[in-house]
């Protein structure tokens, strides 16, 4: 049992014991209450010895001894009654009033002093004191399973640390040659990249302690405890040497003090950070501590954390290519059951830019749809119904939808496929629905053959012509819009503003910046650059010219495979879904009925001619267009 808690109980046993004795004390030694007419009754007797007055109450002693107590009204009206008759009266003073106010005053405080008491050995249990600093070394290598083997898909992060390790095994190669290892090694990337588990599984390579602490834990409302809990884990530390300090999210105590995130130099926070930056320097070449933190803001750090001598190496942990997607996915689905349908490098292709995290909870989510369906093991199809429910949500199967809105949908989407099937650079089609998912009521998806990292003119324009494909079609088939593009608009003009302000991709605007990118790893807003209002003005024309030309050209492509459209549309109504083979064959089909139907059209066009004076006159037109099915000629 834990040392307060037992403390806590025996405190409280001993304060309900001394109660219970008080209780059974008074209740053996309270004289017997009579009323004031069988007092009146033994003064009339002359059996009364004396009296003892304290206020209201009068104790009575009898001429045999016997004592009992009576409550009278005013002690002084009977003292005047009883001269002369011989009865004892002394007279003492009355504590009870004083005591009970006593006892209201001080209860509360006495709580008071108990609850702050408590609050303070809670506070050391979960995060603070030296205590709390021991229970925070989470293993020794021996006792953890976590290793190497276990971090997969950022190979070149692992190389940089296994020096690290190195100089954790074996320092003195390093010291011979007058080496000194980095004390400090931040690791930064977006959410979900292994920067904790790649850690944990550098104190598991080197054999070492492993102190795992949050930088929200340094934080509290009392000033000077965060400083206080820099420098006991840092002692704890180096009574531990060799050992590794992990600190994680550091953005949450290491904010820049001059940035708009710090009010003032002196509040706790700073001071916080002041103590983080002096126990780093007080390292010796001698001290084998190594401090690793993790973070997904390394631009709002403050510029002292990250110069040399501090956290002088930083380690960029980016999401895993298609390889290291592979690599990741064989890991996780090690533990599990997967069937021998399933290809690890097919679902890597088709996972573009996932996390390690997302990526394992890819294979846990397509393990629990199999045991949900009562299967030994975990099959293709239920990757594909996994990475659709991360990708879109769960599907609404009680979402009443009418045949008019499900055709204007099958319209919709069969827009952004033809149109991705018609530009040049596009990504290949994987999966075409109309099922409604989480807030989307269809999705065109469109999978890469390999990851990308740079993109041109050619690509972006024709990501923005695709999105633009679900209103080109509404607009052709039914001359109205609704409003499933809403999504698709802004995809397209954030596309369009990022060509402009950040990519120079206009003639107008010319190469220059117009905005700044977020140098952080959680997607956030790009911040524009102070610009004159014509520059301005100018930026807002090129994007709408940029957007209504993609527009035109989606309606343009429309247009001329408006069969292929209708097609792909009601047979989208019937399936729901269509994969990219599904997807060939309809158009391979729609090609074939179309060239039935022109030369159709031109056997109509050559047994007319054989018997029209003006055949020549025909002969001209049906060249000028051979999708012609009448043919209207002159009169001879």
């Amino acid at each position: 049992m834990n040392n307060h808690v037992r403390n806590i109980l025996i405190s409280a046993i001993g304060i309900v014991g001394v109660l219970a004795g008080t209780v059974v004390w008074q209740a053996e030694h309270n004289l017997p209450l009579r009323s004031f007419g069988q007092f009146q009754l033994d003064v009339a007797d002359g059996s009364v010895q004396s009296l003892l007055v304290q206020g209201v109450v009068v104790r009575v002693t009898a001429a045999d001894g016997f004592q009992y107590q009576v409550v009278v009204a005013e002690s002084m009206d009977l003292v005047s009654n009883l001269a002369g008759t011989g009865v004892d009266v002394e007279f003492a003073k009355d504590y009870g009033p004083v005591v009970q106010r006593g006892i209201l005053v001080v209860l509360p405080v006495l709580l008071l002093i108990g609850a702050a008491w408590l609050f303070q050995l809670r506070r050391q249990q979960s995060g603070g004191g030296v205590g709390a600093m021991e229970r925070r070394i989470s293993f020794k290598a021996q006792d953890e399973k976590v290793s190497f083997q276990n971090v997969a898909g950022i190979p070149e992060a692992k190389e940089e640390l296994l020096e690290i390790i190195n100089f954790l095994k074996n320092p003195e190669p390093y010291r011979k040659v007058g080496a000194v290892i980095p004390q400090g090694i931040l690791l930064q990337g977006p959410p979900g990249t292994g920067k904790t588990l790649l850690a944990r599984a550098t104190a598991g390579e080197a054999g070492v302690p492993f102190f795992n602490i949050s930088g929200s834990d340094f934080v509290e409302m009392f000033v000077g405890v965060g400083a206080s809990r820099v420098r006991e884990l840092f002692a704890e530390a180096k009574k531990n040497a060799p050992c590794i300090v992990f600190i994680d999210e550091i953005d949450a105590v290491g904010i820049s003090r001059g940035g708009s995130g710090s009010d003032s130099g002196n509040d706790e926070r700073s001071q916080t950070l002041n103590a983080l930056l002096v126990e780093m320097d007080g390292f010796s070449p001698k001290d084998t501590v190594v401090v690793l933190a993790a973070t997904n803001r390394p631009d709002i750090l403050d510029p002292a954390l990250r110069r040399p001598g501090r956290f002088d190496r930083q380690i960029t942990i980016l999401p895993p290519d298609v390889k290291g997607r592979a690599r990741i996915l064989e890991v996780c689905a090690s533990l599990k059951q997967v069937g021998p349908d399933v290809c690890l490098d097919q679902v890597a292709q088709n996972t573009p830019g996932f996390t390690g995290a997302e990526l394992a909870n890819l294979v846990n989510e397509a393990a629990l749809l199999a045991a949900r369906q009562g299967k030994d093991t975990i099959s293709s199809l239920d990757f594909e119904a996994a990475r659709d429910r991360i990708l879109m949500g769960v599907e609404r199967k009680g979402l009443v939808i009418s045949e008019n809105d499900r055709r204007t949908m099958a319209f919709h989407e069969a827009g952004h496929a033809i149109i991705a099937r018609n530009t040049l650079e596009s990504d290949p089609l994987h999966k075409i629905t109309i099922i409604p998912r989480g807030r989307a009521l269809g999705q065109t998806q469109q999978i890469p053959l390999t990851d990308r990292h740079a993109y041109s003119r050619v690509y972006l324009e024709g990501r923005i012509i695709t999105l633009m494909g679900g209103r080109a079609a509404e607009e052709i088939v039914f001359r109205q819009h609704t409003t499933g593009a809403q999504d698709d608009l802004r995809q397209a003009t954030e596309i369009a503003t990022s060509m402009i302000c950040l990519w120079g991709m206009s003639e107008k605007v010319g190469p220059r910046a117009l905005a700044l990118a977020d140098d952080g790893f959680l997607r956030g807003q790009d911040s524009m650059l102070p610009t004159s209002e014509e520059t301005a003005r100018l930026v807002d024309q090129e994007v709408k010219s940029l957007l209504e030309h993609c527009y035109q050209q989606a309606i343009i492509i429309l247009t001329r495979e408006k069969c292929f459209m209708e097609h792909l549309a009601e047979i989208l109504l019937q399936t729901e879904t269509l994969d990219n083979e599904e997807l060939d064959i309809i158009f391979d089909c729609s090609q074939k009925k179309q060239a039935e139907k022109a030369t159709a059209s031109q056997n109509k066009h050559q047994d007319h001619c054989a018997s029209c004076p003006a055949s020549a006159h025909c002969s001209r037109k049906f060249a000028a267009d051979p999708g012609q099915d009448e043919v209207v000629t002159e009169a001879a």
